[in-house]
């Protein structure tokens, strides 16, 4: 039967959450039409852009993360998680969705708390191979938790776990670049193998300086082209730095990779954060990669993340702390290691889960479809 189902996304923060988000929206879409979705995000927050120009309406709560170092600065974090709060339970009774779904992010918290507490039933996407605290109390009163590492039993009821990996964005699940086309795209060279490096959208602080570090290194290695993405808040201080040290002819700088998928395909090795949605687009993708854990996550999750890949000889990881030293070098001794690459790209390819997206909207659909024969039967008893 086709229903006209009402779904909640909620979450955002980054690209990690937004993305996945979007493309589990786009699945439900595709299968159901007149579905209705509505986001609901954090003000102030790059979802809130992102999400209407995919075409989708969000509502903004004023949430905040915890400031875990100053911790005095909370009072006001706890007076703005009360206030989402009751704007959430107003957005559900207004809305009446069939399920609600959280991604992460600020915003799915105080969402899929007031959604379980209205018995809307609740689906948790879980990222990352180490569930964060709000995940875990949200998973208590949720129905579904689709996980994209196996062994997360350790932080939700085995019950509830769906093993389905992390939806990537639909653009890279399109991907038909050959190599060779990516790089004529891109200027690059054919004949030279290609580092891509990127610290996301804002960059990385450590990535960058080892890039700086290491500019000899580069230049003697002129048989290897760089990609450099330095991130918007770090290009100008860097194309200035690195004007000053003498470019090199094979480094490539650019504050943000428009075409990620057109860099990906040109890539013959990746060096990257481990943000759990980065770490799925490249196994669909199959790419060699360098991890750099980014310090600064809740629980240290990335390095979590790594090194689920590294056990699986799936990645190389270097740590932040040793990146100025290690991260350059350790590329340029991978990309000329031609067995190497192949061994960590059949690895990485056998961790893919291509259909993440499509097995999630089925998931959010049968939840919603078996909350409405719920309510119908009782409305039915109702009036006997």
């Amino acid at each position: 039967m086709k229903r006209d189902y009402r779904i909640i996304i909620s979450g955002g923060g980054t690209g990690g959450h937004i993305f996945p988000a979007l493309s589990i929206a786009d699945a439900i879409k595709s299968k159901h039409p007149n579905a209705e979705i509505l986001f609901v995000g954090a003000d102030n927050r790059m979802e809130m852009q992102r999400v209407p120009e995919a075409g989708y309406k969000i509502i903004g709560l004023p949430i905040a993360g915890f400031d875990r170092k100053r911790l005095w600065r909370n009072f006001n974090v706890l007076r703005l998680i009360f206030k989402s709060q009751r704007m959430a339970k107003k957005i559900i009774k207004d809305f009446a969705p069939h399920v609600a779904v959280g991604v992460g992010g600020y915003a799915s918290g105080p969402t899929l708390k007031m959604a379980a507490k209205m018995n809307i039933p609740t689906l948790i996407q879980e990222q990352n191979s180490y569930a964060g605290v709000t995940n875990k109390i949200l998973s208590r009163k949720a129905k579904l938790i689709c996980v994209a590492y196996e062994g997360m039993e350790r932080f939700f009821p085995h019950e509830k776990i769906k093993l389905t990996g992390n939806p990537v964005r639909g653009s890279l699940l399109a991907i038909g670049a050959k190599r060779d086309e990516a790089l004529k795209a891109m200027n690059l060279n054919p004949d030279k193998r290609c580092i891509l490096i990127v610290g996301g959208s804002l960059g990385a602080r450590s990535m960058n300086e080892s890039v700086l570090a290491n500019i000899d290194e580069i230049r003697r290695n002129s048989d290897i082209q760089f990609v450099w993405q330095t991130g918007k808040y770090y290009f100008e201080e860097m194309k200035t730095r690195i004007a000053e040290a003498g470019k090199p002819e094979n480094l490539v700088i650019t504050d943000f990779v428009t075409n990620m998928a057109n860099a990906l395909a040109a890539a013959d090795i990746v060096v990257s954060r481990a943000g759990a949605g980065s770490i799925s687009e490249f196994a669909l993708l199959g790419k060699a990669t360098i991890l750099v854990p980014s310090p600064n996550v809740s629980e240290d999750h990335q390095t979590k993340n790594a090194m689920a890949l590294v056990n699986k000889n799936a990645a190389i990881h270097v740590a932040d702390k040793d990146a100025k030293e290690k991260l350059i070098g350790t590329a340029i001794e991978t990309v000329k290691n031609v067995e190497r690459i192949k061994e960590l790209e059949s690895n990485i390819k056998e961790m893919a889960k291509p259909n993440a997206a499509q097995q999630i909207a089925d998931e959010v659909i049968m939840l919603a479809e078996a909350y409405i024969e719920k309510e119908t039967r009782r409305k039915n008893e109702n009036l006997k």
